[in-house]
């Protein structure tokens, strides 16, 4: 669940009417769309393979195909801001898996090439596999290095930013500059 805190804190930094709710809603959704990947299991697809887990939904390809069939689907006001927006937010997906200490590191890179990549760090302690084994002394464990290298960082840099444009508002209007 930690990867929809990309896009939660993306919303907040553009600010107020930059992110429609609908957009924000499916920027969630794909943050945590490319672990579906995992249904892959229950029909045979093995975890190495191009659809396997951390495969081809973790790819940038895969995420701006989707990013770009949702903006088709939705027609936001802001296209662009929406298209990147909701790009990164499921981009974030991978490249998060990429600093966790565990499975065979994400195909960002596919179908150009079928590799997967690790961090040259890897803080985050990856996350079993289904319900039952996150509920465990072990999810916790997971949950508390997500909260560490994830929600914190992410909370710092929210905060830094909100804290910046605030001072910048408050500055244009004591100078009587329009906004």
């Amino acid at each position: 669940m930690s990867h929809a805190a990309v896009p939660i804190a993306g919303a907040l930094m553009l600010g107020r009417g930059r992110i429609s709710v609908p957009v924000l809603v499916t920027g969630i959704a794909f943050a945590m769309l490319p672990d579906a990947d995992v249904i892959g299991f229950r029909f045979g697809v093995d975890y190495a393979d191009s659809w396997g887990h951390r495969g081809a939904t973790h790819s940038f390809v895969f995420a701006a195909a989707a990013a770009l069939l949702a903006i088709a689907v939705w027609r936001p006001r802001k296209y662009w801001i929406a298209a990147a927006y909701l790009f990164i937010a499921m981009a974030s997906h991978g490249l998060l898996d990429m600093l966790t200490n565990g499975g065979l590191g994400a195909a960002l890179f596919w179908p150009f090439d079928h590799n997967r990549y690790f961090a040259s760090i890897t803080p985050i302690a990856v996350s079993p596999i289904g319900i039952d084994n996150f509920i465990s002394e072990r999810g916790f464990r997971v949950l508390v290095s997500e909260v560490i290298w994830i929600w914190t960082p992410l909370s710092v840099l929210t905060g830094a930013v909100l804290i910046v444009q605030g001072r910048k508002r408050n500055w244009r209007q004591q100078n009587g500059m329009a906004q």
